[in-house]
Order: structure tokens, then sequence, then C-alpha cells
């Protein structure tokens, strides 16, 4: 029997500052949410597309549910905030 191995993407550059940013303090308002989608690639969570804006992230059964911004780009502080729980949750800090 073969045992399964998760594949983990190493973080670049951007990623990196994106994990920054949203673990700085005070929080930004100014993150856009395609980056944050790209951080959470990069830690190896899958993105479900919901209905409209809704999204869910999922991770190893840890599941998160947001809606991305519209009109606008920009991530709003209550989501960078969110964001950053749940990457705490699983184990991802800068």
């Amino acid at each position: 029997m073969v045992a399964k191995v998760d594949i983990i993407r190493p973080m670049n550059r951007n990623h990196r500052k994106t994990l920054a940013a949203v673990f700085a303090e005070p929080i930004p308002g100014n993150i856009e949410w395609r980056k944050i989608e790209a951080l959470f690639k990069a830690a190896g969570c899958e993105i479900i597309q919901g209905s409209g804006s809704r999204i869910t992230i999922a991770y190893k059964g840890r599941k998160a549910a947001f809606h991305r911004p519209h009109p606008g780009k920009d991530a709003l502080r209550y989501q960078i905030r969110a964001t950053r729980i749940f990457l705490e949750s699983i184990g991802v800090k800068p």
C-alpha cells in the first residue's frame, strides 16, 4: 500500500509579501483579493466556488466561507482578519 503524501508548493516572493501584509498590524485595507486567493492556493487550500461571490476555502477538513469583494478588488479589513484566523488555524504564519 502506498502512503498518501501531501505536496506543498513553496511560496514565492509575492505570496510571502501577501502573507506579511495579512499579518501586519494595524490590519491593512488595501490587499487585492486575488492575491489572498493566490496565497490560499500556495498554502495548499482548495477554493470552492459557491453561488454569486461566495467561496469556501478548504484545507484538510477545515473550511472557511468568504465573499469576494465587489464591486472593488481590495479585501476589507474583516476579510483580512478572517483570512489571518484561518491561516493560523492551518499552521501558516509569516
